[in-house]
């Protein structure tokens, strides 16, 4: 067996590896480490050895005259102030520009990306060079730059496809996420003044996001226990209910099937921010709810649905299996009419009433199917802003607190950053929450049906 392993990790192993164009290449091959196509010219590939020679003199240019600046600023992040100098000719202050930590920030990482970009390409041309050698010394054909151009149009078609993409992932996605994850290791925050200039602090948010002992530490416990709480009782509530409702119209004792969907559907058609919006100022201390129960004399004070934190986290939640049941009916509807008609039939054979069919049948062939939306529905409900801020606003809010009892982490992140402007805080409450939804989306994937026995069940 060891011998079988080891035989199919030669027969895949790659011939133009890397470390065999260190190890084997020629002296051409060898100076194409330094002059970056030299291999190329060798083997009379003109123009690939040219691109890739102005590629690495355009990396070159760039570190002298940007790249070299941008990496000697990181570590300090600046520290020249912008400053006023009284101009006597002109009676006015004249301002120097001084540092800004946010963009030697961002042109720092940047240039990493870079650096790293450059390398890739510079490993890509060794190796292609030390190709050309091995095909050149067996005597087999090189391909002309039109060749290969030709070949991207087939057998390397995929990779012409994924370059786009994957830049844009990287231009797009990953450097953005590591730019705001790196403020995390960062002062930048209104306190202290540090909106333009600050200091790496190490894992010291960290500390103070974790902390039991001071206000923050306090809120994020706090918020991440209701966070879960939310996400838990959202989706698995919709969840139930959606599918009894689905369960309830698809029988065959229930008439007008396509009117009831439509009913519900309808709810969908508007949008979320209107409904949540109507709803909000409906159960305002003078809105209509509490306006008719006092008209009709059911109550003499108005409801507390968002001053009082049992009240308001109740009313979110019902308020959310109202905007989101209908959803799960849609999702589920499908998935129950696909369940094999005999197995009911043998169930009613043997007896079974109504709830013994729903919890040995229709259950475990929902949860198995269904699995990967739930994880994906505990996910959207993790950050689940727009019920939230959009319904309660986080309300309510203690004072002097910058969390309320109803926020999530997600609304308590916006409003650390964008009206608190503790930056470097809410970065952490960024990464905090990714490590919770990755942690409960891996775990609780990988224990279910859906993963185990992915075509066993029947």
């Amino acid at each position: 067996m060891k011998f079988n392993k080891k035989k199919k990790m030669k027969e895949f192993q790659d011939p133009y590896s890397f470390a065999n164009a260190v190890t084997e290449g020629d002296s051409m091959t060898k100076l194409s480490m330094v002059i970056m196509g030299a291999g190329h010219f060798k083997h009379k590939q003109f123009i690939k050895g040219a691109l890739f020679l102005l590629f690495e003199l355009a990396f070159i240019l760039f570190m002298v005259t940007n790249g070299f600046y941008n990496l000697s600023k990181l570590p300090g992040l600046g520290e020249a102030a912008q400053e006023g100098v009284w101009n006597e000719a002109k009676g006015i202050y004249e301002y120097s520009a001084g540092d800004n930590s946010l963009t030697i920030l961002l042109y720092g990482i940047a240039t990493i990306f870079l650096l790293i970009g450059f390398i890739l390409v510079w490993r890509l041309c060794v190796k292609s060079s030390y190709k050309s050698q091995k095909l050149a010394s067996e005597g087999k054909h090189l391909n002309t730059f039109k060749e290969d151009i030709a070949s991207l149009l087939d057998e390397n078609l995929a990779g012409l496809l994924l370059t786009g993409p994957v830049l844009g992932i990287l231009i797009f996605t990953i450097l953005p996420l590591v730019y705001m994850i790196s403020m995390a290791f960062t002062n930048y925050s209104i306190k202290g003044n540090h909106l333009v200039l600050f200091d790496w602090v190490g894992l010291k948010n960290f500390g103070t996001v974790l902390n039991f002992n001071n206000s923050i530490g306090k809120e994020f416990w706090s918020v991440l226990g209701w966070t879960l709480v939310w996400a838990v009782f959202a989706t698995f509530l919709n969840y139930l209910f959606g599918m009894l409702l689905a369960i309830l119209i698809n029988r065959k004792e229930t008439h007008w099937k396509s009117f009831w969907r439509f009913c519900f559907i309808l709810s969908i058609a508007v949008p979320q921010f209107v409904s949540l919006l109507i709803m909000r100022t409906m159960l305002q201390p003078e809105g209509a709810v509490n306006v008719l129960l006092k008209n009709a004399g059911w109550i003499s004070t108005s409801l507390p649905f968002f001053t009082d934190v049992t009240w308001a986290r109740v009313s979110v939640i019902v308020i959310n299996l109202w905007v989101g049941i209908p959803y799960t009916m849609m999702q589920v509807t499908g998935i129950l009419q696909n369940i094999p008609a005999e197995l009911y039939e043998s169930a009613k054979i043997d007896g079974a009433n109504a709830f013994v069919t729903f919890m040995k049948i229709t259950l475990p062939y929902m949860l198995f199917v269904t699995t990967p939306y739930l994880i994906t529905q505990f996910t959207g409900n993790v950050n689940n802003f727009n019920v939230i801020y959009l319904l309660s606003g986080g309300d309510p809010t203690p004072v002097g607190a910058t969390a309320g009892k109803t926020d999530l982490l997600v609304t308590w992140l916006y409003k650390l950053t964008i009206d608190k402007q503790y930056y470097s805080i809410g970065a952490v409450i960024g990464i905090f929450t990714f490590i919770v939804l990755a942690i409960v989306a891996l775990v609780t994937y990988r224990n279910t049906g859906s993963y185990k026995d992915e075509e066993g069940f029947m």
